[in-house]
């Protein structure tokens, strides 16, 4: 009988990392150390993240970082593989992500499973941004608000 076993060991076909997400979980790895150590800056470290990005993205992320803050300022600022983030008791509850950070055409908000956004057996938990109007900025606010409930 023939031995049926199968590999586990990773071939060079598999998923092969990217520089983009290779950096992602270094970033992530210091943020784990940091936090190791003590209580880090959430604030300043995302404001250093969102600082060092190119205007189009840097100007959604303040203009996030803003919404976030005066709709949930029970949030704490974070940096979550490198990426602003704002979490509850420890749990990333909303993020975004950059066009930049990964050469996307657009930037993401999203939410993670902390966040109540709860509606029947499917919803949305990410919006792809490539300007913010004022309309989406009403609907984040919404969205993060219910976030927290």
């Amino acid at each position: 009988m023939p031995d049926t076993k199968r590999s586990t060991k990773r071939t060079a076909d598999d998923h092969q990392w990217t520089e983009d997400e290779i950096a992602a979980m270094k970033e992530r790895s210091k943020e784990l150390k940091a936090a190791k150590g003590g209580k880090p800056d959430g604030e300043s470290d995302l404001l250093a993240k969102i600082a060092g990005m190119p205007p189009p993205d840097r100007d959604m992320a303040e203009r996030i970082h803003a919404i976030v803050k005066a709709n949930a300022p029970q949030l704490e600022p974070k940096t979550w593989y490198g990426m602003p983030a704002w979490a509850k008791d420890g749990k990333v509850v909303c993020f975004f992500k950059a066009a930049d950070k990964f050469k996307s055409r657009f930037a993401t908000f999203g939410f993670e499973e902390a966040a109540n956004l709860d509606d029947g057996s499917m919803w949305a938990t990410s919006w792809a941004l490539t300007k913010l109007t004022p309309a989406d900025e009403a609907k984040i606010a919404e969205l993060v608000k219910k976030a927290v409930r």
